[in-house]
């Protein structure tokens, strides 16, 4: 199974939003909450090519946007060979 991160503030419809499709798939993720931490949001900014915006996701490191591009992974049938889930 893939690796997966996702950057998240906690009251952020979007994040709950992506991390309920990743719930449903049953993906284990590690959640990196940054609410407040001005440090934190700046390292997930350079970490996404300056994205600022929440959630920001990484699977197996490489950054693939937020709820919108999650959910357009998984309408394109893409998202599951992504998180290893078949092969």
């Amino acid at each position: 199974m893939a690796k997966v991160e996702i950057y998240t503030w906690q009251a952020c419809p979007f994040c709950i939003r992506a991390k309920a499709l990743l719930n449903k798939k049953g993906v284990k993720y590690e959640e990196h909450s940054i609410d407040g931490d001005q440090s934190a949001h700046m390292a997930m900014s350079n970490r996404a090519e300056g994205r600022r915006t929440v959630p920001q996701i990484f699977i197996d490191d490489k950054g693939i946007g937020g709820c919108d591009e999650l959910h357009d992974l998984d309408r394109s049938n893409q998202l599951d060979t992504m998180l290893g889930l078949v092969s």
